[in-house]
């Protein structure tokens, strides 16, 4: 899964922004910048103007979010947070018009047909965006999977850190934290009054996620790990004074902005937030419903639709299953070997220190697989490490979190370590593909290293392209070499299996009024997953609406283009080919994926 601590392409704008050259901060009113596009018609072409939007657009977006400019390896802003009050909420939203009115001066029938699509797809995120903002999902800030004082260690552990203005920004970063959950905390107030929040049963570990944070040593604090081992670069009496000011933000200001937040969640807003399950259950439910299921499949198709598309994979891929499972040798029924599975302790790692080795075997493994199945390779390479501990409980299985060539930073793949008996080996390899290679890393990586397009394009994201590749690459286990025994390839079922699943709970409980525990018992009986693992998982389906069905409509879609181009064009069809117009794109949504397929095919067959 690509979670919240990579990439994703956010939607909003800001009115009057400073952009910070060489530490040399001037005023830029972007509203202006927009203006001045839309009155240059007689001095610049519709390209350049549409280019000089892009352009404008990036530099507010970095300026915005700079913890995502940060992520991209612009470290102009790392002394800065996103303004996440409700002020700025509603700023962004308001301003998000500005680029949108510049876009339209623009004639697109002037255009070459690769910046029309870049006109389109710019238009897309931007509409799209804007027809959200009749929903209130601000109103639910944080949750057990992710929030400000989640994602502040993680943002302060990818920042530069080797010289003295390295860690001012990081010291100014951090005396700002208590100003973030402030903010977090009036907007869950509002939530709590307006009766919009997640269900209470899916944050029950979010006072213990706060408190997770809060340290009677400071220095052990997850927000001030970066300060254990300053370079000694910086002079003995500097890393001294750098720590003793770290600490002294923690303990007058981090800490009790914590406490706060601890008591409050704990007292008040645990106890408050509702029973039900569902987006149904809130206001404009249904409605707010089908929005997402648009907005994370990139298609027309219907919550009904879905949940039918689920149940009929649900059967086909448990044929497969039981096949498998017959394969090994196993006596019994679907339900008993799912149950060998769970408990066989030949199927668990013994030690963290194991797991995480037996994933970085795979990892290597896949890498030299990779030049079978693709002509195109990013420079950027990948490490796999255990997820934080101070968030392990709650976290999925894995995560993938991109890097970046111009900060000098490697992609992740974050594996969980926790409870080792909920962490099946057969599992392992398709986990792999998914969030290291071919999977979320080949993709993200090549997406970012491609010439000629928008930066909007080479850092965006659409999940059912992103993450329906993530699933396809599990399915080219057998072409490199994996799935030998049936139990890894029951492991490759189960994961393509528990994708399917989630078409069904998912809409299951946002749409059709679904229990938690009947998604739970649906899980259940169909993957060999861990209890522990489906827990969380339904967990996450109930506080992120939506995203999960992307999987599995992204890589069936995938794999219905690859079947096409495999039967017109014969022998002509090359994988590598294939694989290479999938990812030259960057992320697309899948209508245009089937174009640019259908092209390429169509100019294959008139070689």
């Amino acid at each position: 899964m690509k979670n919240i601590k990579i990439s994703v392409f956010l939607i909003s704008a800001l009115a009057v922004a400073f952009i910070s050259t060489n530490r040399v901060t001037y005023a830029a009113d972007f509203q202006k910048k927009y203006e001045e596009l839309k009155s240059q018609k007689d001095n610049l072409t519709d390209t350049e103007r549409l280019n000089k939007i892009f352009e404008t657009y990036w530099d507010y977006q970095m300026y915005t979010f700079p913890t995502w400019a940060t992520y991209n390896g612009i470290n102009d802003y790392n002394d800065r947070w996103t303004d996440n009050s409700l002020e700025g909420v509603r700023k962004r939203q308001k301003e998000l018009q500005n680029p949108l009115d510049a876009l339209y001066s623009i004639d697109r029938s002037a255009l070459f047909a690769e910046d029309q699509l870049n006109f389109d797809l710019f238009e897309l995120k931007l509409k799209v965006s804007q027809e959200g903002h009749q929903f209130p999902s601000y109103l639910m800030p944080i949750n057990q999977m992710g929030g400000t004082f989640q994602s502040v260690p993680s943002t302060l552990e990818i920042m530069p850190a080797e010289t003295e203005s390295d860690f001012e920004d990081i010291l100014s970063r951090l005396d700002k934290v208590n100003l973030l959950l402030a903010n977090d905390l009036v907007i869950i107030k509002k939530g709590l009054k307006e009766k919009i929040t997640p269900p209470r049963t899916t944050i029950r570990e979010l006072p213990q996620q706060i408190l997770n944070q809060i340290k009677d040593d400071a220095n052990e604090a997850p927000m001030l790990l970066v300060f254990q081992n300053l370079p000694e670069s910086i002079a003995e009496g500097k890393r001294q004074e750098i720590k003793k000011r770290a600490v002294e933000i923690y303990e007058s200001k981090i800490k009790p902005a914590l406490n706060n937040l601890y008591i409050y969640v704990k007292d008040e807003y645990l106890p408050n937030c509702r029973e039900t399950f569902g987006l149904s259950d809130l206001p404009d439910g249904r409605k707010w419903y089908e929005y997402r299921v648009k907005y994370y499949t990139t298609t027309n198709l219907t919550p009904d639709e879905i949940f039918e598309i689920g149940n009929s994979e649900v059967r086909r891929i448990r044929a497969e299953m039981e096949k498998t499972k017959d394969d090994s040798g196993f006596e019994g029924d679907l339900a008993a070997f799912f149950e060998f599975l769970r408990t066989d302790p030949q199927f668990y790692h013994t030690s963290k220190e194991a797991l995480l080795t037996g994933y970085r075997d795979i990892s290597k493994r896949a890498d030299a697989q990779l030049p079978k199945l693709f002509g195109l390779l990013p420079r950027l390479p990948y490490g796999v490490k255990a997820v934080p501990s101070y968030s392990e409980k709650s976290q999925t299985t894995a995560y993938y979190q991109g890097g970046s060539l111009e900060a000098a930073r490697p992609g992740y793949f974050y594996a969980n370590t926790y409870d080792l008996s909920s962490r099946p080996i057969w599992e392992m390899e398709a986990l792999t593909l998914h969030e290291a290679v071919p999977g979320h890393h080949l993709q993200t990586s090549i997406s970012k290293e491609l010439e000629g397009l928008p930066k909007f394009r080479t850092n965006g994201w659409f999940t059912a392209y992103g993450e329906g590749w993530g699933l396809y690459s599990e399915s080219l286990g057998e072409e490199m070499g994996f799935y030998q025994d049936p139990y890894s390839k029951f492991g490759q079922l189960t994961y393509e299996i528990w994708r399917a699943i989630r078409l069904v709970v998912d809409v299951g409980m946002h749409y059709k009024g679904w229990s938690r525990d009947k998604a739970i018992q649906f899980f259940k009986d169909n993957a060999g997953k861990s209890e522990h693992d489906i827990t969380v998982e339904i967990d996450r389906y109930i506080v992120w609406p939506g995203q999960a069905l992307a999987y599995k409509i992204g890589e069936m879609k995938i794999k219905e283009l690859r079947k096409a181009a495999t039967e017109k064009l014969g022998d002509k069809f090359d994988i590598r080919q294939f694989h290479d117009q999938v990812l030259g794109s960057g992320a697309v949504p899948l209508n245009i994926l089937e174009r640019n397929i259908n092209q390429w095919i169509d100019a294959k067959t008139a070689e």
